[in-house]
Parts: structure tokens; sequence; C-alpha cells
């Protein structure tokens, strides 16, 4: 066996056990003192091959009394003939782990220097050369495969061919990961950070499988990267509950989405996939109760989204009675929250907990869907929209108690499916009108959800109106001020009725679809 790995995580179980079935060791560096430190023989490779490791440790183990050991067919007299005639040993177990080069790419202030370093060369190559030849031998490049090894050797003696192919097969899937980072990372560092890669190349893990997809009939499963960046919901944990479903954590995806780019304390409803609910307050408690009561129908079975650690009082409202309440995405929950949100009997069993550990505010990332055997990629729409853009258009002129309100539909209005329009008063959702096919459809959805509140609320359309036709309707629901991006042949009817209606309206310059 030779063994050189980085991550000597049950390294100890596995080399006993080898030694215990008569299994010789070869190994490098720091392997080597490791497993001499454990009280075990091993045998160096700079020995065997006759050649010291050389350039700072940068060759060690590429040499043809290595390759030729892994990569000869034991079934092709030439050339078992060539290793006698050299002298040169069969390897039956490669185990190797590489250098982080993932982990240290994801530290903060890492230099080019000490990312190149850790470009690991003769651990890939022994690896390929391994999972390449694994008819005749096995390769482990993760301590969860040690088991599998371990009790093939204290049983049979041997593995077997379809371990061995399996293992084959998770070897050549961690070198291409392994590659893939190390050319997204020469990828990123070569082109500014607004363009697009030549070659995207992507690795996700298998974290785990879901009990099915958007319907039953339908199978799912959630994938991450290999480092996921802190404060998202792939790196979150699930604190309480039953597991996440695939809807599940589409809509703690959109929660979070909503609440991490606002400043104040902010809570966010979701319901298919949709805020049904949002507000913001100087109390974290009170955003939950006004996000909660603009659309407590629809809040029914929702998922909820909060910017600041949950504490008891938020979770007092979250726990009131009539509540139901599917899951809840924080960066934490406080003792005292977890206690109300996990002891009371309807929470106890339902409520799943998820905590991110922080909030990832990063701008400009990429956003990827798949397009049949394609791929669509864009920046993110989660830049704030420069108001010093924005061009009041109308005789009548917003208040600054009014601004407060068109700033937050603006802010939601961006997470709702196009068309999109949303009613906002004193800093929450009082209506939102989502997915329809005319915007006109959408305005009446809105008001009609918002009610009484209509009367001095902000209204927010994500696109153009290319008719005059929602201005009246908006008069008469009582909207005070309209914001919206502009651009509509028809704007200057648009401006003309709410001119006739006495409602303020201002244009943004942008636009915000969610297809």
């Amino acid at each position: 066996a030779l063994i050189s790995v980085s991550d000597k995580t049950r390294l100890d179980e596995l080399a006993r056990a080898l030694v215990a079935a008569g299994v010789k060791l070869y190994s490098t560096g720091g392997t080597r003192k490791y497993l001499e430190g454990l009280g075990l023989a091993v045998i160096d490779v700079a020995s065997y091959t006759g050649m010291p490791e050389m350039l700072d440790g940068r060759v060690k183990t590429l040499h043809p009394k290595i390759h030729g050991g892994i990569l000869a067919r034991r079934d092709r007299a030439d050339d078992m003939a060539a290793l006698a005639e050299h002298g040169i040993v069969t390897f039956e177990l490669l185990v190797v782990n590489l250098y982080p080069f993932q982990e240290t790419i994801a530290r903060s202030g890492v230099t080019d220097e000490e990312a190149i370093e850790q470009i690991d060369i003769g651990g890939p190559s022994l690896i390929r050369a391994a999972a390449k030849n694994h008819a005749f031998l096995t390769v482990a490049t993760n301590p969860s495969q040690y088991p599998a090894i371990v009790d093939a050797v204290a049983g049979t003696g041997a593995t077997s061919l379809e371990l061995r192919r399996r293992l084959a097969g998770e070897a050549f899937a961690m070198t291409a990961a392994y590659d893939s980072a190390i050319a997204a990372w020469f990828a990123g560092a070569n082109q500014p950070a607004a363009t697009f890669p030549e070659r995207i190349e992507t690795s996700f893990k298998l974290r785990e499988v879901l009990r099915y997809g958007e319907n039953p009939h339908q199978q799912a499963a959630l994938y991450a990267p290999p480092h996921p960046a802190p404060g998202t919901l792939v790196d979150a944990q699930c604190l309480h509950g039953k597991e996440l479903s695939y809807n599940n954590l589409l809509d703690l995806e959109s929660a979070w989405s909503i609440v991490r780019l606002l400043a104040a304390p902010a809570v966010s409803v979701i319901k298919h996939n949709n805020p049904c609910g949002a507000a913001e307050s100087d109390h974290l408690a009170e955003a939950a109760r006004k996000a909660l009561d603009g659309d407590p129908l629809s809040a029914f079975g929702s998922v909820l989204g909060f910017n600041r650690m949950v504490d008891a009082a938020s979770a007092e409202v979250l726990a009131e009675p009539g509540r139901f309440i599917e899951a809840v995405i924080a960066p934490e929950f406080s003792p005292e929250a977890l206690h109300i949100l996990t002891t009371r009997p309807k929470w106890k069993a339902n409520v799943r907990l998820v905590a991110t550990g922080g909030i990832a505010r990063s701008q400009t990332r990429l956003e990827y869907r798949y397009l049949g055997a394609g791929l669509l990629v864009q920046t993110a729409d989660d830049l704030p929209d420069p108001e010093s853009e924005w061009k009041v258009v109308t005789r009548a002129t917003p208040s600054p108690e009014q601004m407060v309100d068109v700033r937050f539909a603006w802010s939601l209005v961006r997470h709702v499916r196009s068309n999109a329009i949303v009613v906002a008063r004193d800093r929450a959702l009082a209506g939102v009108g989502a997915g329809q096919m005319s915007r006109v459809d959408s305005v009446r959805i809105a008001l009609e959800k918002a009610g009484d509140r209509a009367a001095g609320a902000a209204l927010g359309s994500d696109a153009f109106f290319p008719f005059a036709d929602s201005i009246p309707m908006a008069k008469k629901a009582g909207i005070a001020t309209v914001i919206q991006p502009g651009g509509s042949k028809n704007d200057a009817e648009v401006i003309a009725a709410c001119d006739e209606h006495a409602i303020a309206m201002i244009f943004t310059g942008r636009r915000h679809f969610k297809h």
C-alpha cells in the first residue's frame, strides 16, 4: 500500500488494519512520520526509488518505480517482466488525498503564491493512474471509504472488483472537482468580475436525497459545492424539525433572498415562492407581526425569513394561536426562542428551524438556470438602485413620509414573479399581485389584497405600465404614490392619468423582471 495524505482522519485505523493483514506500507514525508509515530513499520518512498524528495517537496512520487507499480497490468507477462527487470514492486492499494486548494482559496487575504503552492501535482497523477488500473488495485481518496476497505481486507483479504470500480469512479469525480476549482480560480483571477468566463466548470457534491421533488412522483436531491459560501442556505444548519423538502428549500431561498438585502430588522413571508408578506421595523418582533398580518390567510403554512437573530419576543409572535408555519430561516436563534419554538406542542413536531450563521451579501454574483441542454447565466439582481437616478414625473411630489413606503415597495417588487405589483404601507407589504399575464390584473389583485390598507400607500411595479388603465384603479383604492421604471411608449398617458388623479409617480429607469 502506498499512502500519502494531507488529511489524516481515521488513517490510524486503516494503517493498523493493513499491517495486521500483512500489508507493507510505503509512504512519504509527513505521512511517513505520522505512521512511524503510531509504531508502524513504513518503507520510505525516497529510499525505495533511490531519489530524494526535490524542489521543496514538489517532486516526491513522480517516478517510474511508483507509477510502474501502479499502472502495470498483472495479467500481462510483458508488463510484469518489465517490473522484474527494474526491481519494481506492485502496489495493491493507493491511499491519497490532495493538498487543500479549495480550503486555501476560501480564506480571506490568500495570496496567489499561497494558492499556487496548494495545487497538487503528484497526488492527482497517482489517483488517476490507480483509478485507471482499478482492475488490479484499489484507490482510496476519502477517509469515509476506509471502513469498506478494512472490512474487505479483514474478510477475504482482497477488495472486490465492484468496490474497486466504485472507488475509481469516486476518485475521478474528486480529481475533476479539484481541477474545476483550480480552473475557476484562474478564470476569476484573470477576468473582471462583470465579465463571463470562457468556460464554466462546476462541481457539486450530493448533500442529501430529498423525500421527493415538487410533486410526490418526482425524485429530488440537494447538491452543494465543496465549500459553500457562509451565510447561505446551502451552508445553513437545520436546528429542528422534519427534513427539508424540495419546495421548502425553494421557499427558504426566496425568503432569505429578500431579508438579507434589507438593512433594518426585517421579516419575509413566502408562499409558493412569492412573498405574501414582508415588513421592516425598529424591532424584529414588530416586523414579524406586520409581515404575518400582511396576508394572514396566505401566511398559513408559509416559510419565513429573518435578517436578525430570532429572539424570544419574535418567537412568541410566531407561536401565537392560529398560526401554522412550515419553516423559518435566520442567522441564528436565541436559546429562549429555540425553547419556545421546539417545546410547544404544534411547533415541536412540525416547524423547521434553519440557521445560516450569518448573512452573505455578495454582490454581482452569477446566477445559473438550465435551459434544456444549455445554461443561462446572468448577474444577480441584488444591487441597490441608485436613488439619484429616480425622477418624479408628476405634478404631485411624494412627501418624506411617503418616500419611506416607496423605497420599501421598490426593494420588494424585484422578488415577486412578473408581472409584479406590490402595495406597501408603514414599511410592510399590504398586497401583492404576482405572475399574471396582464399587468392590470396584477394591480387588481394587489389592491384587493391590500383592501383598506391601500389608502395612502405606495404601489410598486417591476416594469412600465403599458396603458393608463391601472391608474384609476389605484386612485379608487387610495394609492398615494406609484414607483415604476418608465419607458413605455404610453408613458405620457400614464403620467397624465396620475396628474388627473393627484397621484405622485416616480420613474426609476431600471426594470426588475423576475421570470
